[in-house]
C-alpha cells in the first residue's frame, strides 16, 4: 500500500522467506540509478546485509561473489558493470565525524552507496534518498520480515513506480520472472530482458513524459518537437509495421496509462560488429530495402490502439524541424563557447526556415525518426526486409522520405565511409525509379542534404546536452563523426546560405 509521508512517498510490505526477500531486492536494484543512495535501517539480524548480499550479487550478475558484512571494515566498495557500488556499515561509528575519514568526501562519481544504521549519520544524509526499514515478524517463522520503503525528494516518484511495475508484473503473469537490467539509450526509458519458462521477453518502463518548462509561446521543447508523450504510439506503431511485414515487436502486455509493456524479445544481434562498432554493408543494404517498402506506398495518419481508441500521427511540420536545429545553438554553441547574438540565431532560423520549404512540400510518409544502428537488429533467420528488426518508433511522425534514409547512412554512432553512404542512397533512389518513372531523384538529393544537415545540427545539440545538463559526457565522443556529416550535406548547392552561417559562426572541429 502506497502511503504519503513528509517529503516523500512510503509503502509497506511483508516477506515471508528469503525467497521474497531476494526478489524484493532484485526489484530495488532494477531501480537503481548511478549517484542513489539507499539506507537499511533495522535491528542486528533483522536482514540488512541478507538484502544486500542479494543486491549486490545481482547487480555483479554473479551469484558466488563473496559480499561479507562490513562490520569491521566498515566500508567496501564493488566495481559493478553499470556502477561502482559502496556498501557501508556505520555500527561503530561514534560520530558523523567519522565519514570523512571513511572516504564518504572521495566517493567516485556516480557511485551508488548502501548505508547500514544510518541514524549514525544524522545531518549527513542528502533530501533525495531511499530508506529501507526491516523488522521481525515472528509470525511468519524465522525468515519473515515487515518491511518499510520510503523515498524522499526525487526518489519519491521512483517509489511509486517500484510499486506499480510490481503490481504490473504479477498481472500479466510474470511475477516471477527473472529480470536482467539491460543498457538503455539516450532516453530515460528503462529496458529489462524478463526470462520465465526459458523463454524471454522485453519489459519496457516508459514514464509518461512530463512537461518541461516553456520554451516558445508557452509551449515545451517536447510539444513543438512532437515527442511521445506515453506508449499509445509505440502499441499502435508497432501493430502498423508489423502489418506491412515489418519486424517491430509484438506487444503481449500493455499498461498505456502508467507506460509499461511487455513484448517480443527480437534479441540482440545487430547490423554493426566489433569495438568500435563498424557497419555490415550487407545489412544496412536491407535496412534501406525496409525504407523503399515502406515508402513505395502511401500510409495512413490514423492507426488503431484498441477496440475504442484510435492514434493519429503529427505533421513533422517547419516548427519541429526549426526547433529541434536549433539545439545546436542553444546547447552546442555553448558548449564549444561559441554563443550567437540575437542577430546570428534570427539568420540561423531565415536560413533554415528557407532551406526546410521542399522538406515541407514533400509527399509524406511515416518518419520512423531514429532509425539507425542502435534501433535496429539482425533477424538471420527472417526473410527480406523481415530480417531488420525495428526497436525505436514511438516519435514516428508524418513527414519526408528522405529523413529516415539520412539516419541510416549518416548512421550517428558508426562511422560510414561516404562511398558507403553514396551506395546506399543510391540503391534506395533507383528501387523508386523503378517504382515509379517520375520519382524526382535531384528532388530527393537536395531532401536528403537538408535533412541530414538538420538531422546533424539537432545530434550535435542533443549530445552537448546530454553532458552538459544530464552528465553523460560518453555522447561526446560521437561529436566528431557527426561534425564530419554536417560538412558532407552542407556541400550541397541549396544550402549555400546555410553553410556559410555555419562556416563563419561554428568553430570547426577535427574529424
Amino acid at each position: 500500500m502506497l502511503l504519503t509521508t513528509a517529503g516523500g512517498a512510503s509503502f509497506t510490505m511483508t516477506v515471508p522467506n528469503e525467497k521474497a526477500m531476494g526478489a524484493f531486492a532484485i526489484d530495488i536494484a532494477c531501480a537503481l540509478e548511478p549517484g542513489d543512495l539507499v539506507t537499511l535501517a533495522g535491528d542486528l539480524g533483522a536482514g540488512k546485509t541478507m538484502f544486500a548480499r542479494t543486491l549486490i550479487r545481482y547487480l555483479a550478475g554473479d551469484d558466488t561473489i563473496e559480499v561479507p558484512s562490513p562490520t569491521f571494515t566498515l566500508i567496501q566498495t564493488y566495481e559493478l558493470p553499470r556502477f561502482s557500488l559502496v556498501h557501508a556499515d556505520l555500527y561503530r561509528l561514534s560520530g558523523v565525524a567519522e565519514l570523512s575519514e571513511l572516504g564518504f568526501d572521495d566517493l567516485a562519481e556516480g557511485a551508488v552507496v548502501l548505508m547500514e544504521w544510518p541514524d549514525r549519520a544524522a545531518g549527513f544524509l542528502p533530501p533525495d534518498r531511499l530508506d529501507i526499514t526491516f523488522t521481525l515478524a515472528p509470525a511468519l517463522g524465522d525468515e519473515g520480515r515487515n518491511i518499510r520503503i520510503t523515498g524522499y525528494g526525487a526518489f519519491a516518484a521512483r517509489v511509486e513506480r517500484i510499486v506499480q511495475l510490481r503490481a504490473f508484473l504479477d498481472e500479466a503473469g510474470f511475477g516471477q520472472a527473472r529480470r536482467q537490467r539491460l543498457q538503455g539509450d539516450a532516453s530515460t526509458r528503462i529496458f529489462e530482458r524478463l526470462t520465465l519458462n526459458n523463454q524471454t521477453t522485453i519489459l519496457m518502463n516508459a514514464a509518461p513524459r512530463p512537461d518541461g518548462p516553456p520554451v516558445r509561446n508557452g509551449k515545451p521543447y517536447s510539444t513543438i518537437a512532437h515527442l511521445a508523450e506515453n506508449t499509445v504510439p509505440y502499441i499502435a506503431l508497432a501493430a502498423g509495421l508489423r502489418e506491412r511485414e515489418l519486424s517491430a515487436p509484438a506487444i503481449l502486455h500493455a499498461d498505456p496509462a502508467r507506460g509499461f509493456l511487455i513484448m517480443e524479445d527480437l534479441g540482440e544481434e545487430r547490423i554493426v560488429a566489433g569495438d568500435p562498432p563498424a557497419p555490415i554493408e550487407q545489412r544496412y543494404e536491407a535496412a534501406i530495402d525496409l525504407l523503399i517498402s515502406l515508402h513505395r506506398r502511401k500510409q495512413p495518419a490514423t492507426l488503431p490502439v484498441a477496440p475504442d481508441l484510435d492514434y493519429r500521427l503529427r505533421l513533422y511540420d517547419m516548427e519541429a524541424f526549426l526547433i529541434e536545429a536549433e539545439l545546436l545553438v542553444d546547447w552546442y554553441l555553448v558548449s564549444v563557447d561559441a554563443r550567437a547574438n540575437d542577430a546570428a540565431r534570427n539568420t540561423f532560423v531565415a536560413a533554415w526556415r528557407e532551406a526546410l520549404r521542399p522538406v515541407i512540400e514533400a509527399p509524406r510518409t511515416w518518419v520512423l525518426r531514429d532509425f539507425h544502428s542502435p534501433n535496429l537488429l539482425w533477424l538471420p533467420e527472417r526473410k527480406d526486409i523481415a530480417r531488420i528488426g525495428v526497436l525505436d518508433f514511438q516519435d514516428t511522425l508524418l513527414g519526408p522520405a528522405a529523413y529516415d534514409v539520412a539516419s541510416l547512412a549518416q548512421d550517428a554512432r558508426v562511422d560510414i565511409p561516404e562511398q558507403m553512404e553514396l551506395a546506399l542512397v543510391s540503391r534506395y533512389v533507383r528501387a523508386r525509379l523503378d517504382d515509379d518513372r517520375n520519382f524526382d531523384a535531384a528532388g530527393f538529393s537536395q531532401l536528403y542534404a537538408t535533412l541530414a544537415a538538420q538531422r546533424a545540427s539537432k545530434i550535435l545539440g542533443i549530445f552537448a546536452r546530454l553532458d552538459r545538463r544530464d552528465g553523460k559526457p560518453q555522447y561526446l565522443r560521437h561529436i566528431p563523426r557527426i561534425w564530419g556529416y554536417l560538412q558532407r550535406s552542407l556541400a550541397h548547392p541549396a544550402l549555400a546560405s546555410l553553410k556559410a552561417w555555419y562556416d563563419a559562426n561554428v568553430p570547426p572541429i577535427g574529424v
